[in-house]
């Protein structure tokens, strides 16, 4: 009895047993067009016609190829790297199921389906190695990805935001939002990069930031992180979150999960969008709201977009300390501005003079981190909320990273500075009893 690819998807949620052939890469076959043909040909008649059960796949799919290959004169890698196509498709995410296997590569970008751009090192290319069959078969590898996660696109639902079971963040618009079809844009969960060890391996920060950051953590600070898009806040969300102690109970709330939090006491929500009728939706503004029920000791919000940010300020001023989130901001300034922005579209009347005096009191901390123009990424500030003056929220820098131009290799150059300064946030941090930073600000002055 045979079964729709659709089918087969949905029951093999763990891979079918078949023999793994090593491939190698493109560069070394005699015709790749002739290959993209035979390839689409196969992978399209499996569209088509379903393939069998399990046990008996392995033989289809070299039935397939024997009858596509008939009268062409291909070598066994070439014909290897084939099977290899149609396995991924069947038990992967179809072409680009290398790609995210590919610890190196941190974002993959469908634009067309000849159109694959992929992100590695912090530089964008063009992968020409790979390509799709249409913009059906791009679909069909979005429903792959997103169904057991219960989300659905069509075109009554033409956009998700969802993620893989490895964190990695998926992010889908077909038209009619997408006018020149299907789009697909992947940021891959970073496995390498979980713990402030690994952060000072690449460079992102220095050893006194790390501890002053580890401390600010363990002292229940309220703490923002900003930065553009794929600069690593969430990465840095993550490895601040892993400090928390182990006792404490921890709400996550996410559009789509990334954290990845060790601790025993974790709870994680995510959002959910409406149903076919437009119904059921629940937004990250309804989860704030509802931890605050749920007797946390600390909420971590993936990314403050709109009106949870009075929610989450409310939080912090109400006794639940050692509050992190993340928030698209060029800078500690703009995020700042960007959190009182927030709070107007609320609908709560409020005068800005109350909003900015509401935003001082609650937040303690602003980490900037940047992809710089090398495509490495760094925490370029940590600033302190220091008050008010002149009814303006006063920020004061107590690590940066000044960058001094390029080399000749086209790397930044640039380095590290502490101001000369005792930050208010130390005394916060010495009144929790932690002195691990003493060594840090005794000598300042």
């Amino acid at each position: 009895m045979t079964k729709t690819l659709s089918e087969v998807f949905e029951l093999h949620e763990k891979p079918v047993s078949i023999k793994k052939i090593e491939t190698d890469d493109y560069g070394i076959f005699k015709d790749k067009a002739l290959l993209d043909s035979l390839r689409n040909r196969i992978i399209q008649n499996i569209i088509d016609n379903g393939v069998p059960d399990s046990e008996y796949l392995n033989e289809y799919i070299n039935s397939e190829i024997d009858n596509s290959l008939e009268g062409y004169d291909l070598s066994n890698l070439e014909r290897n790297h084939i099977f290899n196509l149609i396995e991924n498709e069947i038990n992967g995410y179809g072409p680009i199921t290398e790609l995210l296997d590919d610890e190196n590569i941190t974002e993959i970008m469908v634009n067309a389906p000849n159109q694959i751009y992929i992100e590695i090192d912090g530089k964008v290319v063009k992968d020409d190695s790979i390509s799709f069959i249409n913009d059906d078969h791009i679909i069909r590898t979005i429903q792959r990805m997103i169904q057991p996660l219960g989300r659905t696109i069509d075109i009554a639902h033409p956009m998700v935001d969802s993620r893989l079971k490895d964190g990695s963040r998926i992010n889908a618009v077909i038209p009619p939002l997408s006018l020149n079809g299907p789009v697909l844009t992947i940021r891959k969960f970073k496995k390498n990069l979980n713990t402030m060890d690994d952060l000072l391996r690449m460079g992102t920060l220095t050893s006194y930031m790390a501890r002053f950051l580890d401390a600010a953590v363990k002292a229940k600070l309220n703490i923002i992180i900003c930065g553009g898009t794929g600069s690593g806040k969430t990465t840095v969300l993550n490895v601040l979150s892993s400090l928390i102690e182990n006792d404490e109970r921890i709400i996550t709330i996410e559009d789509a999960a990334e954290l990845k939090l060790m601790q025993d006491h974790v709870i994680t929500l995510e959002t959910r969008n409406t149903n076919y009728d437009n119904e059921g939706e629940v937004t990250v503004r309804d989860l704030v709201i509802n931890s605050l029920r749920m007797r946390p000791d600390r909420i971590i919000v993936g990314e403050v977009r709109g009106k949870e940010a009075f929610d989450m300020l409310q939080a912090m001023n109400t006794g639940h300390d050692g509050s992190l989130s993340t928030l698209h901001a060029n800078g500690p300034k703009d995020a700042l501005n960007r959190l009182e922005t927030m709070v107007l579209m609320s609908g709560i009347q409020i005068p800005v003079n109350a909003i900015r005096e509401y935003i001082e009191k609650a937040i303690d901390l602003v980490v900037s981190i940047e992809r710089l123009q090398d495509g490495k990424r760094k925490i370029v500030s940590i600033c302190e909320v220091a008050g008010l003056k002149n009814n303006e929220i006063e920020l004061k820098e107590i690590f940066a990273f000044k960058e001094k131009g390029l080399t000749q290799t086209g790397e930044v150059n640039g380095s590290y500075i502490m101001y000369k300064y005792t930050p208010r946030v130390y005394k916060k941090i010495k009144s929790k009893g932690i002195d691990s930073i003493d060594d840090i600000f005794n000598n300042i002055n």
